[in-house]
């Protein structure tokens, strides 16, 4: 069995290199994107997943960009916020060497064979084979920028640094007064620019100079820095597409477009809201319902086709990740008040988790008139009524309904055991019944019978059926208000 490169004697002089097995030269030479080709055929033959933790891109983003990496395309990734765009570009370094040779005190990982910066060339040319050598592991060969207005030609390709001169006796002019930005710093590796457009034209001119001669003026000097680096960069596809945000010759040098979107069924959003949210506390059993994770999760989907939000901006898979951990920390804030032995989430809970909803959508004007907190009272009753319509399909609920008509009305909190909750849901006619019959919650299990029970009263405010006040307040629907002027409320969670 090959021994892996974390426990091998590495060369540390140029001479040794030559004569280890990883010196070969045509390795060493080859450019980064040859290099990511190669392992990521090796990984193609062996099977299994490129990227772990990355889902529901399988048949449509991931080919798309496994085609760039064995075309030697740099590639862009255009997509609204909250769709793994950077966590893909994070796990393309899984596709690089373990370590990598460089002259030992380059700032830009020369290549001992190929140095491209004076300061390399000159100490080359000193030492002979007696050149230090340093390894790079393949997590310090990704180097990534978000791109703003302010960002200069500095930031991304470098400067004239007046100490480095006065100290080393060089004129301004010299290659070796360059203080070399973050783009030659990830030269044989991997450069990630987010929000590509926001860069601003000059520094895109910087940029295209070199990816395509190799060369940029820094001062009014002109340098050579024939990097080697995969280009990687992510955008909002309007922004890119909008005339004036990209010049042109840099849009022409990306070779691919990929477009990512979000998660394409419900069950897939309940899958990475699961793997990347934080519910297991330690402090008591969590046993998450799941048609309230259901819910959570429909109400990004909601959120995404509703006019009065911003679909230019999207809705960020984080907000079900978000409205997840707030939903579990209010149940589990309930369950440690009460002395519960475990944490169980209501619908009631996620309605405790509004401040998680209202910080992840931008809202159009007519959003705005009606504001974050009603629009997403309403995406979770919407999201709660789908979520009961497929799961107990066409149900006769009129005695419910009849009786809220009649005047009684329930008082429902998030601060309510589940035990007095189910002895309030069971002067409902047939409520408790119905979510027993349909499957929601098993007779006796009065955690996940309470939650059912909410889930269907969200259902019925959700078809006008009922009202429901933001305190929790259960009654008549209101034009039945109007109708019959008033309703009796009896308190206390339960009702006459």
């Amino acid at each position: 069995m090959e021994q892996p490169l974390s426990s091998q004697v590495l060369p540390t002089t140029l001479g040794a290199l030559k004569a280890h097995p990883l010196g070969d030269r045509a390795r060493v030479l080859r450019s980064v994107k040859d290099e990511l080709r190669e392992n990521l055929i090796a990984k193609l033959r062996a099977g299994g997943p490129l990227f772990e933790g990355v889902l529901g891109y399988e048949d449509t983003v991931m080919p798309q960009i496994v085609n760039a990496i064995l075309a030697r395309h740099n590639f862009i990734l255009l997509g609204l916020r909250g769709q793994a765009k950077s966590r893909i570009l994070r796990a393309l370094v899984t596709l690089l060497d373990e370590r990598m040779p460089v002259v030992a005190g380059s700032e830009i990982n020369d290549n001992p064979y190929a140095p491209i910066s004076k300061f390399a060339r000159l100490r080359l040319e000193e030492m002979g084979d007696d050149t230090p050598i340093a390894w790079v592991d393949r997590s310090s060969r990704y180097v990534e920028k978000l791109a703003t207005p302010d960002v200069t030609i500095a930031d991304i390709i470098g400067d004239v640094d007046p100490i480095k001169a006065a100290r080393g006796g060089h004129i301004l002019s010299d290659e070796l007064t360059i203080a070399y930005g973050m783009l030659p710093r990830a030269n044989r590796g991997l450069f990630a620019l987010n929000e590509l457009p926001d860069l601003a034209g000059k520094v895109q001119v910087g940029l295209f100079n070199i990816m395509q001669e190799g060369d940029v003026q820094i001062k009014g000097y002109p340098v050579r820095l024939p990097l080697d680096v995969l280009l990687c960069f992510t955008a909002n596809p309007e922004d890119y597409t909008a005339r004036g945000k990209i010049i042109t010759p840099l849009k022409d040098r990306i070779g691919s477009e990929v477009l990512t979107h979000y998660p394409e069924t419900v069950e897939l959003g309940m899958q990475i809201t699961a793997q990347e949210a934080w519910v297991a506390r330690g402090t008591l059993p969590l046993r998450m319902p799941d048609f309230v994770a259901e819910v959570i999760e429909r109400v990004a989907f909601e959120a995404r086709t509703d006019k009065r939000i911003d679909r230019r901006s999207g809705v960020s898979q984080r907000m079900p990740i978000s409205v997840m951990e707030s939903v579990v920390s209010n149940a589990e804030r309930r369950a440690l008040r009460m002395g519960s032995d475990e944490i169980v989430p209501r619908i009631s809970d996620v309605y405790a988790a509004l401040p998680a909803v209202t910080g992840k959508i931008e809202l159009e004007y007519e959003g705005e008139l009606v504001g974050a907190a009603a629009i997403a009272r309403d995406l979770i009753r919407r999201a709660s009524d789908a979520v009961f319509r497929d799961r107990a399909g066409t149900v006769n609920l009129d005695d419910i309904i009849l009786w809220f008509e009649d005047g009684a009305a329930l008082q429902v909190t998030d601060e309510l055991d589940a035990s007095v909750l189910v002895k309030a849901f069971d002067v409902v006619p047939g409520l408790t019944q119905l979510v027993h019959r349909v499957g929601l919650a098993a007779p006796g299990d009065t955690p996940v019978t309470a939650a059912a029970c909410e889930l269907v009263l969200e259902s019925l405010v959700a078809r006008r059926k009922i009202s429901r006040s933001d305190a929790g307040h259960y009654g008549r629907a209101p034009q039945e208000r109007r109708a019959r002027g008033g309703q009796q409320d009896f308190g206390g969670g339960l009702s006459a």
